[in-house]
């Protein structure tokens, strides 16, 4: 521990260093062991650029890793409405704490504050159709907020002045933060491999950020992939109405959703949610990498039909896209293999759920890395003694339909 706390030192003495230099510079109010871990508390000036109304100031905090070597992964953390940074910090490292702000003790976690000016700073927007506040409407629409811009300039500073692996850097949040970590994460596909929403407070700011459907991309503007989503909800929870906004609208643009609900309300409790879906933990998801493609699974038969928009008439818990696993093998100019599975039973480990033998689904494949591929190329396919040809979309997206997959692995071979 001494070890490492003298090196975390060395790398907050260069930090600070190499922060002096920059335009927009936080300022450090304090260094302190907590839970083991080195914590560093900064205040910041508000950027101009941001385009807040007046001059102000925030505070975010970074717990550092105690284990492992650099570059370490980097978990950004979002609070809810009925807290601030402090509902995020204590509950990082306590057993009974929030467990959706839990990380590895690998791991750097970044906490930001949107509580010191909560009359315009929240996170959140749109909220659902359900509970309209007024205060929500400012972040409706497709252009960044103040507050969405303050966030990502604080991550690009903690990533340049911390020892980071840039291609694992997630973000979670509860509630509002929940919806705040739909809503500015699947927008910055090009910061985070992977994020996870806690019973989100509301889908619009989402919708409205990345143009899922009834909403659209401006002409001209291209995304980058979003980050894979994980996302779990209460059918019993006011806050989740509107939620088949978010289902039905990630499937039509073909964006990555991995989803859990059930009747566990607003609850912030992995033990409590595991009694009610026991789903929740069985994907690692913060092994995902920016630097690696991925697939997208829509349409499956192994889906439970979603609850929404008739929640108040869901009792039973459900998923989709949870029983899918798969591993890149290969990601060349020429070359694109990766192997796709269903988990089983006894990997699963689940007593409320049993995954199938097989699921048809289509299957569309983002982030690829050397295997380019521009729009109206043609790609050949083969995937477990099927074959065929299929023509990227308008993106440059690949969509091969109707795929059976099982629980014996099979790889998927696209080339040129």
């Amino acid at each position: 521990m001494k070890k490492f706390l003298a090196s975390a030192l060395l790398i907050l003495a260069a930090a600070l260093s190499a922060s002096a230099a920059c335009a927009w510079t936080p300022e450090r109010v304090s260094a302190e062991m907590a839970y083991g871990h080195l914590l560093e508390k900064f205040t910041a000036p508000s950027d101009p650029s941001w385009g807040y109304p007046d001059e102000r100031s925030d505070i975010f905090a970074l717990y550092h890793p105690t284990e492992g070597f650099g570059p370490h992964p980097l978990c950004v953390m979002f609070h809810s409405a009925g807290g601030g940074i402090d509902e995020s910090l204590s509950s990082a490292f306590k057993p009974d704490g929030c467990d959706v702000y839990h990380m590895p003790d690998t791991f750097y976690s970044l906490h930001l504050d949107c509580l010191a000016h909560k009359d315009d700073d929240w996170w959140w927007g749109g909220v659902n159709p359900r509970l309209d506040i007024p205060e929500n409407k400012r972040n409706s629409g497709f252009d960044l907020q103040p507050v969405e811009k303050r966030v990502m300039a604080t991550i690009h500073w903690v990533l340049e002045n911390y020892d980071i692996d840039p291609n694992r850097v997630y973000l979670c949040g509860n509630s509002m933060g929940g919806s705040g970590t739909l809503g500015i994460g699947l927008r910055h596909g090009d910061i985070f491999a992977a994020i996870k929403a806690n019973v989100p407070a509301g889908v619009l700011h989402a919708a409205n950020r990345i143009g899922l459907p009834p909403y659209e991309i401006p002409a001209g503007v291209k995304l980058p992939d979003p980050p894979i989503c994980i996302d779990y909800s209460g059918t019993d929870d006011v806050w989740s109405v509107g939620h088949e906004l978010l289902y039905t609208g990630m499937a039509a643009k073909k964006y990555a959703i991995i989803g859990y609900w059930g009747n566990f309300g607003h609850e912030n409790s992995h033990e409590k949610i595991n009694k009610v879906n026991d789903l929740i933990d069985t994907i690692d998801w913060t092994s995902i990498r920016k630097n690696e493609a991925y697939p997208v699974f829509t349409g499956a038969s192994s889906d439970t039909p979603l609850p929404w928009p008739d929640q108040e008439q869901a009792v039973l818990p459900g998923q989709v896209n949870a029983y899918f696993r798969w591993t890149v093998y290969t990601d060349t100019p020429d070359r694109f293999e990766i192997a796709l599975r269903l988990t089983d039973a006894e990997e699963l480990g689940s007593a409320l759920f049993t995954p199938p033998a097989e699921s048809t689904a289509d299957l569309s494949l983002r982030r690829l890395q050397q295997f380019k591929v521009a729009p109206g190329d043609n790609v050949r396919w083969n995937f477990a003694g099927e074959e065929g040809t299929v023509t990227a979309d308008a993106d440059g997206l690949v969509t091969i339909p109707s795929l059976k997959i099982t629980t014996v692995p099979a790889l998927l071979t696209l080339s040129r």
